[in-house]
């Protein structure tokens, strides 16, 4: 009975804190205000403060359920930007964005058009199997030197992205070439 009194006086204090209690909660501050209640009135309060309680109850309910959705959520997007990190690790890798200022290593307009051509070639499926292949095989060797660069930070190696490959596209072997960059046409 005293646990009950005494949440009854918690709900009542938080209910009197309220700027505009429902009309319920109205009634159930006047009647256990009253000091000299009438059997109705005792049935009544009784009945308002399991009413209370069940809205109580219902409320701690939406809490929780509100927070195991807002934890589903934090994980998607905890995930999500775990893969955006992992994304922009891989553009350190290649070269695009300098490891100690976070900013691209060229022009940001250049960047986005190279990558968007880049793009491009995949969607339209003008990239042959054997360039692909080729790219892969180059970026896993790129991303191994990498690791192996990590595991034995002693030893001094060029890094496998300043390595001209000998697939380079023609725009990239032929230093000579006077055309602009954001001129050339990237060989898909």
């Amino acid at each position: 009975m005293e646990k009950q009194e005494s949440w009854l006086d918690e709900r009542l204090a938080y209910i009197r804190g309220l700027k505009s209690p429902s009309d319920q909660q109205s009634l159930l501050l006047l009647l256990a205000d009253k000091p000299d209640r009438t059997q109705a009135e005792d049935r009544s309060l009784s009945a308002l403060v399991k009413a209370e309680k069940a809205a109580d109850r219902a409320q701690r309910a939406r809490a929780e359920a509100a927070k195991v959705v807002n934890a589903e959520k934090a994980q998607k997007r905890k995930a999500r930007d775990h893969e955006l990190y992992k994304s922009a690790a891989l553009m350190i890798v290649a070269g695009l964005v300098s490891t100690e200022t976070g900013q691209p290593t060229m022009d940001r307009g250049e960047l986005v058009g190279a990558l968007a051509m880049l793009a491009a070639g995949f969607s339209s499926g003008n990239l042959s199997p054997e360039k692909r292949a080729a790219w892969k095989r180059h970026g896993d060797s790129i991303i191994a030197g990498k690791a192996k660069a990590s595991d034995s930070p002693q030893e001094l190696q060029t890094p496998p992205h300043l390595v001209q490959p000998a697939f380079a596209p023609a725009a990239l072997q032929d230093a000579q070439d006077e055309t602009p960059d954001w001129q050339r046409r990237p060989s898909y």
